[in-house]
């Protein structure tokens, strides 16, 4: 990828234990240089930003539809007492039958 036309130099400064990390990466093996071993965690984390910016869609859209999904009910201590009820009674009457 150096050698591609679009490749510009940057330096970059480490603290030695991350330093002493990518030279241990690239001394096994699994990496051909220091260079690739940063392209590769950079290209990492584009693609966990782009996931997370994914997810962020999908929570929104998600929250969108829940809030025009009908009329919405009051969440007081006494609704959520009641929930949590029925929830327990269920699984009381669903454990007696299993």
């Amino acid at each position: 990828m150096a050698n591609e036309p679009s490749s510009v130099t940057m330096n970059v400064s480490l603290p030695e234990p991350l330093k002493e990390y990518v030279d241990g990466k690239v001394a096994s093996g699994i990496y051909g240089s220091a260079s690739e071993f940063v392209r590769e965690a950079i290209r990492e984390k584009l693609q966990r930003d782009q996931d997370r910016q994914e997810a962020k869609a999908t929570l929104a859209g998600k929250l969108l539809d829940g809030l025009n999904s009908g009329r919405p009910i009051p969440f007081t201590d006494d609704y959520f007492k009641r929930k949590k009820s029925a929830l327990s009674e269920r699984i009381s009457r669903k454990s007696k039958h299993s």
